[in-house]
């Protein structure tokens, strides 16, 4: 479709200040942005100087609009992703002013004359207010689920994120069981220190004004339609199910994982020289996301199981939570144990250029959608080391799939023993079996990492959006 053409449309999207919901908002506006039509990204500066990178070709495409977000008391300066926050306690404060700035720009933007203003909205689930404020001035929206369809699934209909109904969560015990609208048998449900500290975060309101849970349950009712980034062939029985729940159109908008940069991996040559040199499909790379901040205890746990599972290693290693206590997150002596067989990294990685080198066969992950969806499709083997938000969920679902193995963690404290680690990582690397999971992960390639199917459930998306504005159009 030429960027010119009269069906093509001016799409603005408004992701929330996390890097990984910056990340995939941006890869699919450059997919949208392909389709011929025309988008607006919300941003704050320093989140673009960091992470949005828009392809000279398409640059006539896509406008980055940076957005200075407010100073709001107990919020650091210099706070404009969740990853600069020093505590999850913070991260209220943070949708006090996003709440602020992003309504404030989007309010403008609508008021704009045509063609300036957006023919779409779609949003991230922090931005509740948004089709309230969309509907004001005739422009539909579309919520964008970063959540795969059985964790959506899971959370309910809009109401009971809400705090309204017979499916709405009234304590953490709640969160353990199956919702007996799931039409089949499965084991995505929260387990029990999972659920107690998804609950109060999650569903009991803050000083914002209103709970997470609310901001998910508004954007899904008051928007005309639903994506979910995933797809029809990976988990149709879930699609169902949400589309049952939201009693309006649902399309998944495929997986769409981020290509592998080309250039600019800073100081990592020497990184990715140690990979060419590993056997092929040997090495674990390990990482934890940009969300979850890990005490010292909990990271010198993990670095005992990398070494105890005698594997070659590379571990994206971030400071603990704790390191102004002196703490540094590793065992004594084990950087010169591991040493030539595994790598510690610190700061920022080039995640999809490793998890693309031929020689990285398994990623031990937090379970978060995104590195799972990069995981699989460059084919590697995962093991799930769930901490926080959907990644409970994301790991009941693929380990029921026969996809992945998760790593025990103690009922009670959370914690996670070395042993355990190790005989996961061997589980799906050298023992007996672990030539399942390798077939797995390849068939899985296939799907995660078909950019023609990827391209493909973004244009259907697109026709969903045009075909409602057309026919909101004739009954005008």
């Amino acid at each position: 479709m030429d960027a010119r053409s009269s069906s093509s449309m001016h799409v603005v999207m408004l992701p929330w200040l996390a890097f990984g919901h910056i990340l995939p908002f941006t890869e699919l506006a450059k997919r949208i942005a392909r389709q011929g039509h025309r988008v607006t990204l919300f941003s704050t500066p320093r989140n673009t100087r960091r992470l949005i990178r828009i392809p000279p070709e398409l640059a006539g495409n896509i406008r980055v609009v940076d957005i200075t977000l407010p100073r709001v008391e107990r919020l650091p300066e210099d706070s404009e992703a969740s990853i600069d926050l020093p505590s999850d306690d913070l991260r209220p404060y943070l949708r006090v002013a996003y709440d602020a700035a992003f309504a404030d720009k989007l309010s403008a933007i609508l008021q704009e004359p045509v063609p300036e203003r957006p023919d779409w909205v779609v949003i991230d689930y922090a931005a509740y207010w948004a089709p309230a404020a969309a509907a004001r001035h005739g422009v539909p929206c579309a919520f964008l689920s970063l959540f795969g369809a059985a964790a959506l699934s899971f959370y309910g209909p809009p109401e009971g994120l809400m705090g309204r109904g017979k499916y709405a969560r009234t304590k953490p015990e709640d969160l353990t069981v199956v919702p007996d609208y799931v039409p089949f048998p499965t084991t995505v449900a929260y387990r029990g220190l999972e659920a107690r500290e998804f609950f109060t975060p999650v569903l009991a309101p803050d000083e914002s004004g209103v709970s997470e849970g609310y901001r998910f349950g508004k954007c899904i009712e008051q928007s005309q339609l639903v994506g979910i980034r995933s797809s029809a062939e990976f988990e149709p029985e879930w699609l169902q199910v949400v589309s049952g729940l939201y009693q309006k159109p649902v399309i998944p908008v495929g997986l769409f994982p981020p290509p592998p940069p080309t250039q600019d991996i800073g100081s990592h040559k020497a990184a990715l020289q140690w990979l060419d040199g590993q056997a092929p499909r040997s090495v674990v790379y390990a990482a934890f996301g940009s969300e979850a901040k890990l005490t010292s205890a909990q990271l010198q746990a993990i670095a005992l199981g990398l070494e105890a599972s005698g594997l070659p290693f590379l571990w994206a290693f971030r400071q603990p939570t704790d390191a102004n206590e002196g703490k540094s997150g590793l065992p004594e002596g084990f950087e010169e144990r591991i040493n030539g067989r595994g790598l510690v990294c610190r700061g920022w990685v080039p995640q999809a250029r490793f998890l693309a080198h031929e020689s990285v066969g398994g990623f031990l992950t937090h379970a978060g959608w995104n590195s799972i969806i990069e995981g699989l499709a460059r084919g590697v083997r995962l093991v799930l080391l769930p901490l926080m938000f959907d990644q409970g969920l994301n790991a009941r679902h693929l380990t029921e799939k026969k996809i992945s193995v998760e790593v025990p963690r103690d009922e009670e404290d959370g914690s996670f023993a070395p042993k355990d680690i190790a005989a996961a990582l061997r589980r799906v690397l050298v023992d007996e079996e672990c030539e399942v999971f390798g077939d797995k992960a390849k068939e899985l390639a296939k799907l995660f990492g078909n950019d023609e199917m990827n391209d493909q459930c973004v244009r259907d998306f697109l026709k969903c959006m045009s075909e409602y504005s057309r026919q909101r159009q004739v009954a005008l």
